[in-house]
């Protein structure tokens, strides 16, 4: 990405060098014509500029580092709101997605305070993303130490693997409190201000804090409340052993046989982690294939890795209509009904159930009546701004919601990267958030990733909009790192468009999939090009190979670059600019004096900077 920054400069030639911050500002004779300073492909920290401000003077202020304004926002208690509200900013819900929000906002200046009535770092932190992966991890270890065959390959010898209940349940709870403790102490380190009790809005700006007196107002509201497990009709779920996602995290015993109903992430994950502590697994599942939401190719390579070889049997196109926890020494009862004719086809008697139906958002009591705002099956409707529809279809001024609550892409990153677009959006940029961008996990062994569209979507969209969608794929089996790791199960599928290179979708499964998926969604988010990226060079060798091969095995007929994307591949624009200049230099000779003073006077702001550093240590040498 090109930086340019523009410099008007007075008429008259002056320099001020304070001593006490890294800031200069100085004054020099100029022509009308505005500078242009470009850094190839470098952002402006990197050469020590955050920020220019020109006054109607002409004069310019050059900020040394964009650290000061994180260091200036804690130090002037977290920015100044206008003299009519308390708070420039005010997000209900302390989760991931109200962290990121209050971040961003700090850094733009932004006073900003956050509400929770629970505990900071919300569901993903407490009871979902964050203690999971303790526990994956711990199954990803004993799946490693239980593979003779794995451990043969690499001609290892091990003892049989064993494990403690309560120590791996104690590894998840203590990750939990170090990451709860982590976002409550980036907070206060900017001076965002923590509002303990629930958040009820009164009406526009207000809202209130607990059950006291207590009103704070704001020119901005954020809701973001998250969610709470779904529990469908007819599960009683008694927190022992028939649970959610909730419980199970606590690990408070490890059952011999549980049915896990649902069969999307929150099943499939926990399937791993139960089947590698010993537990036999049963999927309820209502549609008619296991993992309904990943694409069906990887859907059914998964199946055959994840879920065949395993202990593991499954129910598909069933409900459970009925759940009754083990009681009296009875074990839990389970009725089945087929999905479709809602008659009764089986029984089972398991030692536990885990419902891993989804998520339903937490949006109730929080006052949106008070606003006119109707909920649709819970969900607060936004726009694609996430700013709040009241029932009149109607923009509620100043009202915004993100994450979970509203809806639109139930991930903890999904909430963060909202929140951040409203703070662009109440700081002036018109910024719209592209969810097809943003990449999705599921951190089985192997792990499953994916971003943008399913080859049906794809399909379905070309379709209606009259394109050609085109398939390419690449197998793990291929890759170095991976048959080093004698982890060679795994598959990369790329969707895209073969008349422009357009990427729509991209599917893995295999070895660390959750981190190679994010070469693909970067490039989705910035709009690049199958053409382009197949330039990209990936150190050798490694598991991002596998990236990399996928691209350059796609077939694109266009031979253009990507929309934006210049086609000097060091440095974006710099042939372009340079043949520009050229031309300008041979007709216009009064470019050409431009030109030239632009460097003289660029070396100019350089000297005056070195200049000021000699004399402060000048001045500290006669001193001390």
């Amino acid at each position: 990405m090109q930086t340019s920054l523009s410099l008007s400069l007075a008429s008259h030639s002056s320099a001020a060098i304070p001593r006490s911050n890294h800031a200069l500002h100085f004054f020099v004779s100029a022509p009308s014509k505005p500078i242009n300073l470009r850094f190839c492909g470098l952002r402006r920290e990197a050469f020590g500029f955050s920020s220019l401000k020109q006054s109607g003077s002409g004069r310019v202020r050059v900020s040394s580092s964009s650290r000061s304004k994180v260091v200036s926002a804690a130090g002037s208690d977290n920015g100044t709101a206008p003299k009519s509200f308390d708070y420039d900013l005010l997000i209900i819900g302390a989760g991931v997605g109200g962290h990121g929000a209050a971040l961003h906002a700090v850094e733009k200046g932004l006073k900003t305070a956050i509400v929770e009535g629970d505990v900071v770092g919300g569901t993903c932190v407490n009871r979902g993303c964050v203690p999971s992966k303790a526990l994956l991890a711990v199954s990803g270890r004993m799946r490693e130490l239980q593979s003779d065959h794995h451990l043969k390959a690499l001609g290892l010898q091990v003892q049989a693997a064993g494990y403690d209940r309560q120590g791996v349940a104690d590894h998840a709870n203590n990750l939990a409190s170090k990451i709860r403790n982590n976002l409550t102490n980036s907070m206060k380190a900017i001076g965002v201000d923590i509002l303990t009790g629930v958040g009820t809005i009164l009406g526009p700006h207000k809202v209130q804090v607990g059950s006291s007196d207590k009103v704070v107002t704001a020119r901005d509201i954020i809701i973001a409340t998250g969610s709470v497990p779904f529990v469908p009709k007819g599960i009683e779920v008694d927190g022992k052993t028939v649970i959610t996602s909730d419980h199970a995290l606590k690990l408070e015993f490890v059952p011999d046989w549980i049915a896990i109903v649902g069969s999307g992430y929150i099943g499939l994950e926990f399937s791993d982690v139960y089947t590698a502590l010993g537990s036999e697994v049963t999927f309820v599942e209502a549609l008619d294939q296991l993992m309904p939401g990943f694409d069906p190719e990887i859907g059914k390579l998964a199946q055959r890795v994840l879920i065949n070889p395993r202990n593991i049997d499954y129910h598909t196109g069933v409900f459970a209509s009925k759940i009754t926890p083990a009681k009296d020494g009875k074990p839990v009862t389970i009725e089945l009904i087929d999905a479709k004719t809602k008659e009764h086809k089986d029984t089972l008697e398991v030692d536990a159930a885990l419902i891993a139906t989804g998520r339903a958002p937490f949006t109730q009591g929080l006052g949106l009546e008070n606003i006119n705002v109707v909920t649709q099956r819970g969900f607060v409707p936004v726009d694609d701004r996430m700013r709040i529809i009241d029932a009149d279809g109607k923009l509620v001024p100043h009202m915004y919601c993100i994450g979970d609550a509203n809806g639109k892409m139930m991930l903890a990153h999904a909430a963060s990267a909202q929140g951040i677009s409203v703070v662009e959006q109440v700081t002036g940029r018109d910024y719209v958030l592209n969810h097809l961008s943003i990449p999705a996990a599921c951190f089985t062994h192997p792990e499953i990733s994916m971003v943008g569209l399913t080859e049906p979507q794809a399909r379905e969209k070309a379709e209606k909009e009259g394109f050609e969608v085109s398939i390419a794929k690449t197998s793990f089996k291929a890759n170095t790192k991976a048959l080093a790791e004698n982890e060679g199960e795994g598959l990369a599928k790329l969707i895209y468009r073969p008349d422009n290179g357009e990427i729509l979708g991209v599917h893995i499964f295999g070895l660390h999939a959750a981190d190679l998926i994010h070469e693909a969604s970067n490039a989705i988010a910035l709009g690049t090009r199958i053409q382009d990226i197949k330039f990209a060079v990936h150190a050798h060798p490694t598991l991002s190979e596998v990236l990399d091969e996928l691209f350059k095995s796609a077939k694109v007929k266009a031979h253009v670059s990507s929309p934006g994307v210049a086609r000097n591949k060091a440095c974006p624009g710099k042939r372009e600019l340079q043949i520009s200049d050229q031309e300008k230099r041979k007709n216009n000779p009064k470019e050409l004096q431009s030109v030239s003073w632009t460097a003289g006077n660029n070396l100019l702001i350089i000297l005056l900077s070195w200049f000021r550093y000699f004399f402060s240590a000048l001045q500290k040498y006669l001193y001390s």
